[in-house]
């Protein structure tokens, strides 16, 4: 081969190589571009797999806070704070229309303080809670209502102009500098098809990108979804708490109120008032013009309360035709013209289809000033509102905070003695704790009160020789048979009683044989006869030698005579018979149907109810049976 040859063939495979370079280092380079472009959008859908695990684990946060129990306020807030503090935003918050001087208006209902809320106070000379919102007619919040649509400011200073009011444009040139806010978006909320208002969020960027606006439109519903659970809450936590037909508060609810006040009133050494009010006459009215008239007249006494009650006042149905109200804060003298007013409001009520109006006799005993102790001061009231009716009814009376033993002192101070004196067979260990208990009759507003002590002190005996009784009974009965008593119009000194020997009547089956108490199967003929002693062995054996409850022996000896003459110990008949010991008799009837027993299945209440409806004029007097369905219908309601 010539040099030539050589230098053409080397030419030739320079060129090749070149060739191949050029071809490798284009495909090189094609990769490289194409790396480029997947890291690129490896980057973004890494950014928007962040945003959208982001997203999902606030919407997590909000369900989470939806389903707890903590205030709307407070989920709301959280809610927002998420929105400037993890998607970048420079402030949201949540506004509701609202009126200010007859005026429409938006508020904020989230309080989020930050460097932008504090600028903003600062032009508007005003702090964040007294933030107020008067949007421009035909502007864009009003439009994005009325269309229920996402809309947007692009400008800070015209969401300024169109909605907050007259401020210097060069205090607003100035703010707007300082604030990194580019577009306002502006989102309607609407719960249940009703406009409620709407979420703002100020947002450092001017580009808007439609998955951002589609989470913010979720972000929106999610808002919509927690107001709209906390208003079912707060309306089943209202239900649980009110009357059905007046719409104040319930017996329970009242006697929590009663002790947290009561708490409150000894920690600032404020006193507080409480009136105790019954509606005359309501057996005449609804003998006369019907149960439907009656609940009408029960609402009236209810909206009359309700207007001459303030904000901070705690009105509560107790039962029945009773009612208290719960007044912080006031004194003795404040209280008297408080319930002057009250009565003097119900005296005026017209109540349609009943002739003659509506009265009330009412009572006003005062924490502190006459007692603190909640027991006694429920106790002095009472007694007041009774001695109104005994007075001739329509007026007020002042409760008189004597130092005459009160029916829980007379009660403690037997059963004291029954347990000191080992007057019952009963485990001695259990006795003396219980003394102990028994004992400490200064009850502080904060402790268990005396007749939750008496409760549980009587259930515990009732157990040692019945382990069947069910914990709570006793205080069911007393409830009961005091709503029983108030229905037959018994004086306060009888009722006072009824609720000592309820407590006591059945204190003779201690001595009865065990064998015959925990029997499984129906008693023979001589059992029978054996716990028919237990009202004489109460009775005679085991409280005669306690002088202070002389009153109450009679009652609890009878508590087995019936109506027609059938009964025991002495088949005393009608109206021989007192009415507290008829009472007693209805009520352990009662109870004693609806609770399980070895040798039956226990009835349920309607089938109880209907039983002693059918002993009618036999075992009970029909006027009892007229009182006890009225008065269960409200023991069920509390």
């Amino acid at each position: 081969m010539g040099i030539l040859d050589w230098i053409h063939q080397s030419a030739k495979k320079l060129k090749d190589v070149e060739s191949q370079i050029n071809e490798e280092t284009k495909d090189v380079y094609e990769v490289y571009q194409r790396n480029v472009v997947l890291e690129r959008e490896i980057a973004q859908r890494t950014e928007e797999l962040r945003l959208a695990n982001q997203t999902l684990l606030t919407l997590e946060q909000v369900w989470d806070m939806m389903n707890s129990s903590r205030p709307l306020s407070s989920v709301l807030e959280t809610i927002v704070s998420s929105l400037y503090g993890e998607f970048g935003y420079v402030y949201s918050f949540i506004a509701q229309k609202a009126y200010d001087e007859n005026k429409s208006c938006y508020v904020l209902k989230t309080y989020l303080e930050n460097d932008f809320s504090i600028k903003m106070g600062n032009l508007t000379q005003n702090n964040i809670y007294d933030f107020k919102l008067y949007p421009k007619q035909g502007g864009i919040i009003e439009n994005s209502i009325k269309q229920k649509e996402i809309s947007y400011y692009v400008s800070l200073s015209d969401f300024i102009k169109d909605n907050i009011g007259n401020i210097d444009e060069e205090e607003i040139d100035v703010f707007v500098k300082e604030c990194d806010v580019k577009t306002i978006i502006i989102l309607p909320i609407t719960v249940q098809n009703q406009f409620s208002g709407f979420l703002s969020v100020f947002s450092p960027r001017k580009a808007l990108k439609d998955d951002e606006l589609n989470f913010l439109n979720l972000f929106a519903r999610q808002i919509e979804l927690a107001i709209t659970i906390a208003n079912l809450f707060e309306t089943v936590k209202r239900q649980a708490v009110t009357d059905h037909l007046t719409n104040l508060f319930n017996r329970r609810f009242f006697e929590d109120a009663l002790h947290r006040e009561a708490t409150r009133s000894l920690r600032t050494k404020q006193p507080f008032c409480l009136i105790g009010l019954d509606l005359d006459h309501l057996k005449t009215i609804n003998d006369t013009y019907g149960h439907s008239t009656g609940d009408k007249a029960i609402a009236a006494v209810a909206a009359a309360i309700t207007n001459n009650s303030r904000s901070v006042d705690i009105p509560a149905r107790y039962g029945g035709e009773e009612f208290f109200i719960i007044l912080p804060g006031i004194d003795a003298k404040g209280g008297l013209i408080a319930a002057e007013r009250l009565r003097s409001s119900i005296e005026g009520s017209v109540i349609e289809g009943l002739e003659g109006g509506i009265t009330a006799s009412l009572g006003v005993s005062t924490f502190i000033e006459q007692t603190t102790n909640i027991d006694e001061l429920f106790e002095i009231c009472d007694k007041a509102m009774y001695t109104s009716k005994q007075k001739g009814r329509n007026q007020v009376t002042l409760a008189n905070a004597d130092k005459t033993s009160s029916w829980q002192d007379i009660a403690i101070d037997a059963f004291v003695d029954i347990l000191t004196q080992h007057r019952i067979p009963f485990n001695k260990e259990l006795a003396s704790d219980l003394i102990k208990k028994l004992q400490i009759k200064e009850q502080d507003a904060t402790k268990t009160s005396a007749n939750e002590t008496l409760y549980g002190i009587v259930d515990a005996i009732s157990k040692s020789y019945f382990p069947l009784y069910q914990d709570g009974s006793t205080k069911n009965k007393v409830l009961l048979a005091t709503l029983i008593a108030k229905k037959m119009n018994l004086t306060k000194s009888e009722v006072d009683n009824l609720k000592v020997a309820i407590l006591l009547y059945d204190i003779g089956n201690t001595m009865m044989p065990k064998n015959i108490l925990k029997k499984a199967e129906p008693l023979n003929q001589d059992e029978i006869a054996e716990i028919k002693k237990h009202p004489v062995l109460g009775a005679q054996e085991i409280l005669k030698p306690i002088t202070s409850i002389s009153d109450i022996i009679p009652i609890i000896e009878q508590h087995h005579e019936n109506w027609d003459g059938s009964g025991y110990p002495n088949k005393k008949r009608g109206q021989e018979i007192p009415t507290t010991s008829q009472i007693i008799l209805i009520v352990d009837s009662y109870f004693a149907m609806i609770s399980y027993r070895p040798y039956r299945k226990a009835y349920t209440p309607i089938e109880a109810i209907e039983e002693i409806k059918a002993n009618a004029d036999k075992k009970y007097s029909k006027e009892l049976v007229e009182a006890f369905v009225y008065a269960i219908d409200e023991f069920e309601k509390m």
